[in-house]
């Protein structure tokens, strides 16, 4: 018999995909343009997220980095013809920053500490993609945001406890979504004023 617990984690793992279709869609509709270099880095963090949660015990919040993962590969694929970014200044700073996480953590082969490291290194790419999202919110697909964050939020929700291990991804996740649904807010009012 399911908990509410596994069944908000399996309901985080469902809403993800849901949340990707319109973006696959407006990116082979040429609307949405995926900013590079924060999809190559949300790629390989997903997996080392997934990975590290794994090794910590997580089981009904899986669904979330698992199923996640598998969506941001797609769109890392599609947005190497069809996306934005990948050569200036800020991408590069943002991957040689992920590389070196990547190495640290490499080099420690702590679950806890990849997770930290993960987290931090992962947020280099929000950043990014918070940036272009103000900047051009008119290339990003505003429900796969909203979606992705609330399969953060029922994540958090299926950890079913306070363990702060267990709590990191699903919280970041919720509150780096967040940061790109307010941005692209921002950016279509700043636009509607000009």
């Amino acid at each position: 018999m399911f908990d509410i617990y596994q069944i908000l984690g399996f309901l985080s793992g469902i809403i993800v995909p849901i949340g990707y279709i319109p973006y696959i869609k407006d990116i082979l509709d040429q609307k949405t343009k995926p900013q590079r270099i924060s999809w190559l880095i949300w790629l390989v963090l997903g997996g080392i997220a997934f990975f590290s949660q794994l090794a910590e015990g997580a089981n009904n919040s899986l669904w979330l980095p698992a199923i996640q993962t598998l969506a941001v590969l797609i769109v890392f694929i599609l947005s190497i013809k069809n996306g934005m970014g990948g050569f200036s200044g800020k991408d590069k700073i943002s991957l040689s920053l992920a590389l070196l996480g990547l190495i640290v953590w490499a080099l420690t082969k702590e679950p806890l500490f990849a997770l930290i490291i993960t987290v931090f290194v992962d947020s280099l790419g929000s950043v990014l993609s918070v940036i272009k999202s103000y900047e051009e919110p008119e290339s990003e697909t505003l429900i796969t945001w909203v979606l992705d964050g609330l399969a953060g939020l029922l994540a958090i929700l299926a950890v079913g406890k306070i363990d702060v291990v267990l709590l990191i991804y699903p919280t970041y996740i919720f509150l780096a979504n967040l940061a790109v649904i307010i941005a692209i807010l921002m950016g279509k009012r700043r636009l509607a004023k000009l």
